[in-house]
């Protein structure tokens, strides 16, 4: 299984527990819930920006790769 695929499972996972957290916040505020609804939050998008990040690695290439070639070009411009 791909990366993208591992955090998409991860993904659903942390959505299904978030969702029983706010059926249970319907039921009367609790600040332990609150604080874990954050966490998962915080989490979610922590996991959406890696699968961003994945997505332009596999479509740009490797981040050292772009800014050695970036490099390349400004000392080409330079140059001429």
């Amino acid at each position: 299984m791909d990366i993208i695929s591992l955090y998409h499972t991860e993904i659903e996972e942390l959505s299904e527990r978030r969702v029983g957290l706010w059926n249970s916040l319907s039921q009367g505020r609790d600040p332990a819930v609150v604080e874990e609804i954050k966490e998962l939050d915080a989490r979610l998008d922590e996991l959406w920006a890696m699968i961003r990040a994945e997505r332009a690695r596999i479509r740009f290439g490797e981040r050292d790769e772009i800014v050695r070639r970036a490099r390349a070009e400004e000392r080409l411009e330079r140059a001429a």
